[in-house]
């Protein structure tokens, strides 16, 4: 990290500054407090870029992007080995970073926010050349069969990654590798709530040996976001957040029309069947529901449990949730740490309220403890429906609402009753629910006996259906986001094509036959006309026959 700088006030904190073409810049446009939100209290400043500053770092990402597209893969794959590396050197300060900025445990963030990362840029670093490497294309059309045609994946350009909050160094880091192993130069721009955390990628790749401009951090006022993603120095972009700010970001990029990804909310819901093991349920969904505070896009929100097994379930659930210890990680230890915006957590208190005068009943939490601090206790709720607000809108917080439901059928109408549709999981040790929970819910990801864990598995995409997004980020799909496909082919022949000026009446009279040679149904008119075609000088002069005959097959 830079050397802190002092500013003045009763207390001296650290300030802590963008990086543009690894350099550590002092932002003109003021300071933001970085907050713990255990306490309440910040610990350090976050410099803010103006516009011109943040004008500068594009400006660096465009001039280095030409040499870095350039290099060869091996020597990208290089930089992110040794990113691996630093991250690997620098974990637990990483992970306690995260603990003071943004809320969870460390023993957490290692495990949802430094292990994904890691084994991101080792998956891009081994498998990306692979990926993009140029896919040799079958000409079907028999007249174009003696060309050479092949599927090109070329880098975007200057590639903009915004990410959220609620995991602020996975997701930033994962998203920043697939950019830059595809060839593109990043600027990113981590959430103010957690730019410490952010503004530490750019630290991580400098100690990793990336060129000047490759990568920029930027930490900005909220008021300059809209003018950073409508520069049309952009050439693509890459938002991870809220709908909301999501449908923000579409119609400011379309204004260039800068192609985006977005990876937006979720009410994802877990269907328990009658045959279910409902202790590995309970205890998943208990961790699905409450992993960082349950403020994950992918969260368990909703559970559909079929009536039968549905009191024993409630039990199970309500007895994993009371063992889960809530408090300032850094003081002792949690499971769960407090919500990282206060904001964030009068939205859960609304959900639940709204809930309960419904006629909910909480089963166990339901009020936000009183002291320092964002915290609210893992809450579970029972004698919920849909006309309840926790069970429509994204709640990204520590409560868990469980439906009981006459059957599976009327379980996977109601999981898929959402505008949302990110992930789903479904419970069931019986391989027919299995494969009916795959076919039928509607999301980007449905896990069976598990849930969350997928965008931890660097060759599964990440997206969603519905409102939950457009796009895909990390595997094979993530990766191809970060291209563009380009058609080449190249003519090895001499002599004109049968299809170029001048037409004549010759080429009128032929064209009739060559309709029928290639697409009549019956095979002894294609025969027939396939003969006839023999009788022009022109198809004889200039059809390429010999590569036709190679394709002889697609004749009949």
């Amino acid at each position: 990290m830079a050397a802190p700088r002092p500013v003045a006030g009763p207390v001296a904190l650290p300030v802590v500054h963008s990086w543009i073409a690894n350099r550590p810049v002092e932002g003109r446009a003021g300071q933001r407090p970085a907050v713990n939100p255990a306490t309440g209290a910040a610990f350090a400043r976050v410099s803010l870029l103006d516009a011109a500053q943040a004008g500068s770092a594009l400006a660096a990402a465009r001039a280095a992007f030409p040499a870095w597209r350039a290099a060869p893969f091996r020597a990208r794959a290089r930089v992110l080995l040794e990113a691996r590396e630093v991250v690997v050197q620098r974990a637990e300060e990483i992970a306690r970073l995260v603990e003071q900025e943004q809320g969870k445990p460390a023993a957490e963030a290692h495990l949802v926010e430094v292990f994904p990362a890691l084994e991101a840029l080792k998956h891009l670093a081994v498998h990306a050349e692979e990926l993009l490497k140029d896919e040799p294309v079958e000409a079907q059309v028999v007249l174009f069969a003696h060309k050479d045609c092949r599927l090109r994946y070329e880098p975007y350009g200057v590639v903009l990654v915004v990410t959220p909050w609620n995991y602020p160094f996975g997701v930033s880091l994962c998203g920043v590798a697939a950019a830059l192993a595809a060839g593109n130069t990043v600027v990113l721009k981590p959430a103010p709530a957690t730019a410490v955390v952010g503004l530490r990628i750019a630290e991580v790749f400098r100690a990793a040996g990336i060129p000047d401009g490759v990568l920029s951090v930027l930490s900005i006022d909220d008021a300059l976001a809209p003018a950073l993603v409508e520069d049309a120095r952009l050439d693509k972009i890459v938002f991870t957040g809220s709908p909301a700010t999501g449908r923000k970001v579409m119609a400011s990029a379309a204004k260039n029309l800068t192609p985006v990804v977005l990876e937006l909310g979720g009410k994802d819901p877990a269907v328990v069947c009658r045959d279910a093991d409902l202790d590995r349920a309970a205890r998943g969904i208990v961790w699905g529901a409450f992993v960082n505070a349950g403020q994950t896009c992918a969260s368990v929100e909703r559970v559909y449990v079929e009536e039968e097994v549905a009191e024993p379930f409630l039990a199970r659930v309500v007895e994993e949730t009371r063992k889960l210890r809530v408090g300032d990680p850094a003081a002792g230890e949690v499971e769960m740490g407090p919500l990282t915006l206060e904001r964030q957590r009068t939205i859960v208190e609304e959900h639940v309220a709204d809930a309960v005068a419904k006629g909910a009943r909480v089963l166990t939490g339901g009020a936000a403890r009183t002291g320092p601090g964002w915290f609210y206790p893992p809450t579970v709720l029972a004698g919920v429906d849909h006309t309840m607000r926790v069970m429509r809108e994204e709640t990204f917080g520590p409560v868990l609402p469980i439906m009981s439901v006459p059957s599976l059928e009327e379980a996977i109408r109601l999981a898929n009753d959402t505008e949302y549709g990110l992930t789903a999981s479904g419970w069931t040790r019986d391989p027919d629910n299995a494969r009916r929970l795959e076919s039928e819910l509607q999301a980007g990801a449905v896990t069976i006996n598990d849930c969350v864990y997928s965008y931890g598995e660097p060759t599964a995409p990440w997206g969603g259906f519905k409102k939950s997004g457009v796009g895909r980020t990390h595997g094979r799909a993530g990766l191809r986001e970060m291209v563009q496909v380009k058609y080449v082919a190249r003519d090895p022949t001499a002599g004109p094509m049968l299809w170029w000026f001048p037409y004549g009446r010759e080429l009128d009279r032929l064209m009739p036959s060559a309709i029928r040679a290639l697409h009549a149904r019956s095979p002894w008119t294609r025969l027939a006309h396939q003969l006839r075609l023999l009788r022009f000088r022109r198809f004889r002069r200039r059809g390429r026959l010999a590569s036709i005959l190679k394709r002889a097959d697609r004749l009949f």
